[in-house]
């Protein structure tokens, strides 16, 4: 898995973990929510304020975004 599918499905997990729809999770970032669906189905890559953005709205720091959890 490259490091877009990992954030793809860490993004997914830790959204659907706060119970967020990708329209909220878009409002609170700041982002439209088209681009939030197009992060999650690995269409494109976040930029690192992208990233951070999303982190905050999240409650989790941006490395848990992009860490693998296969071991």
């Amino acid at each position: 898995m490259d490091i877009r599918e990992i954030f793809a499905k860490n993004l997914r997990l830790a959204r659907q973990a706060k119970g967020l729809s990708q329209e909220e999770l878009a409002h609170r970032a700041d982002i439209d929510r088209t681009y939030i669906s197009s992060l999650e189905r690995c269409v494109y890559s976040p930029s690192i304020e992208v990233l951070d953005r999303l982190a905050q709205a999240l409650g989790v720091e941006p490395a848990d975004l992009i860490k693998s959890q296969e071991k």
